[in-house]
């Protein structure tokens, strides 16, 4: 029900409205009825109704004198004026004072009532756009810090001017203003933490342990570090992956970096405690402008980077890991390192390239080289790596699978241990290929070998030489892989094959003891008789007469 006060000094005319009209039935009550506008003042202030219907000619205070102090003290309340035709210039200041609606004397109930529903109509229309701008200013509350962490977000990664910054910084209720600033990049490790041993954690920290939820993850090292963290000196927030603080202030450069280096081993230290999570957070170097807060948000992620050389879960500032670096060696894959890595792919065991790799990387740490430098390395080794698969016929999806990118990008990785187990399971495959492949070339190369004897057994000048020479190996080599295959040497499986023939020889032919002795490949009969006996031992002419016996 809207709340309605009557003002008139003739009693008849308010009686008679109360008779004639049902005011609740039209959604009012009326709360008051004045004889002027001097007590109707008070009632107003007492009740605070949504209409009040007023008469113009009154004493001691008339309507219009009424309606212009409502205006000034109760804006919102509606006003409906009684006037007759001869007050009707009189009543033109009306319009002055917004005037919501005015009724000519003589009126019927009729009337009255046809504009106090549109009043109503209006005030319902009002209740509900100010219904719909409180919702909007809620939501807007509610999405404010969905709406601040964004354009920090943005901040970080787009250059934008001091005027953009100060105007957004208003809006969203931001202290950015001339002084230090540092960004710090804070970033949890994908492999797990030293201490999970403990199994006395809650599902819930298993869960963040392991990884499995990556969002939950970063809320929770964000919750973190929001408490640990000034409010009036630091801001928390996520962007992307990463949990991101940025330290602001007054202070000198000195105090500013210490205070925010305190601040943040303190957070790596909650995190691993509470959450079981190694984080690595990458610092940037002092900036002094909010605009330049982009330049210092890279420096956060390059600092981030270097987990790669110096390890995870740990405080990595850029000016520390990037220092002068006018005379600073360049790390490279110098020959020395990398014909050893191809040798123990090619020839080398499981041990020696696990020993190889790690003192790769052990030798190339240079404190003071770029992860830019490191990058390159790495593709050093790459290119070798897919120069050996190529050499091999091996498929390099085999190796590295379908997504090649994720083993150029070297910051796809998040230490040198995962670096170093990525290398040598793709050493390790190759070098498996490898062997394959020279177990099956060896495999044929005897089976050729051994195809060659068995159809030029019978040339006494048969060698390992005029074999090695048909197949272009080595007769060092041949000798090893034939013995490997054939579990005998050389000379052995021929003089094996010669025996052979000519035990089968003497079986199903007439021919002589020396003229099988020469087709057998042996140039004297007696060396014949000799070999014979001592591989079966009889003489061959015993072995023909026990065979016709």
């Amino acid at each position: 029900m809207l709340k309605l006060i009557l003002v008139d000094d003739e009693e008849d005319v308010r009686e008679g409205l109360m008779e004639q009209i049902h005011w609740e039935r039209y959604g009012y009550i009326v709360t008051d009825r004045a004889e002027n506008g001097q007590e109707a003042m008070e009632m107003i202030e007492r009740s605070r109704p949504d209409v009040v219907v007023t008469d113009i000619q009154m004493p001691f205070m008339d309507g219009l004198q009424l309606a212009e102090w409502i205006r000034e003290n109760y804006p919102l309340t509606k006003v409906i004026i009684l006037t007759g035709y001869d007050e009707f210039e009189y009543a033109r200041k009306a319009i002055t004072l917004q005037i919501d609606e005015y009724v000519l004397k003589p009126f019927s109930s009729q009337e009255l009532i046809q504009i106090l529903l549109k009043v109503k109509e209006q005030i319902e229309a009002e209740v509900a756009q100010t219904e719909n701008i409180h919702l909007l200013r809620a939501h807007y509350a509610r999405s404010l810090p969905i709406l601040r962490e964004m354009f920090l977000a943005e901040l970080m990664t787009t250059r934008m001017s001091l005027e953009d910054i100060k105007m957004k910084c208003e809006t969203f209720n931001l202290t950015l203003t001339e002084g230090s600033y540092l960004t710090a990049v804070i970033s949890p490790d994908t492999s797990p933490s030293c201490s999970e041993a403990n199994t006395e954690n809650s599902k819930e920290t298993v869960s963040l342990r392991n990884g499995n939820n990556r969002n939950l993850q970063l809320f929770a090292v964000r919750n973190i570090a929001d408490e640990l963290s000034d409010s009036d000196r630091n801001l928390v927030f996520i962007a992307g992956e990463e949990v991101i603080l940025i330290t602001h202030g007054d202070l000198n450069a000195e105090s500013l970096i210490k205070q925010t280096f305190q601040l943040l081993e303190v957070i790596r230290e909650k995190v691993e405690k509470y959450l079981k999570l190694t984080v690595t957070i990458g610092a940037s170097a002092i900036r002094n402008t909010p605009e330049s807060l982009y330049l210092s948000y890279q420096e956060a992620r390059q600092a981030v980077d270097y987990r790669l050389v110096h390890g995870n879960n740990r405080v990595i500032w850029i000016e520390d890991v990037e220092a002068s670096r006018a005379s600073q060696p360049v790390i490279t894959l110098d020959e020395r390192n990398e014909q050893r890595l191809i040798r123990s792919i090619k020839v080398g065991t499981e041990e020696e390239r696990r020993l190889v790799i790690s003192s790769m990387f052990e030798e190339q740490t240079v404190e003071t080289a770029s992860i830019q430098d490191y990058q390159i390395y790495w593709l050093e080794i790459v290119a070798l790596i897919l120069r050996l698969t190529k050499e091999s016929g091996t498929n390099p999806q085999e190796l590295f699978g379908s997504d090649m990118n994720s083993l150029i990008e070297i910051t796809s990785f998040t230490g040198p241990d995962e670096l170093k187990n990525r290398l040598r399971q793709i050493c390790d495959k190759l070098a498996c290929n490898y062997e394959s492949e020279r177990h099956f070339s060896a495999r044929n190369a005897v089976e050729e070998a051994k195809a060659f004897i068995h159809k030029n057994y019978s040339d006494s000048d048969l060698s390992i030489g005029s074999v090695c020479k048909l197949l272009h190996i080595s007769t060092g080599y041949f000798s090893s892989i034939f013995k490997k295959e054939t579990k005998m040497t050389f000379v052995t499986y021929l003089m094996q094959v010669r025996m052979n023939a000519a035990k089968e020889m003497l079986r199903t032919t007439t021919l002589k003891a020396f003229e099988i002795a020469e087709k057998s490949g042996f140039s004297d009969p007696n060396y014949f008789s000799f070999c014979f006996r001592k591989t079966f031992g009889i003489s061959p002419k015993e072995y023909r007469t026990a065979g016709e016996g």
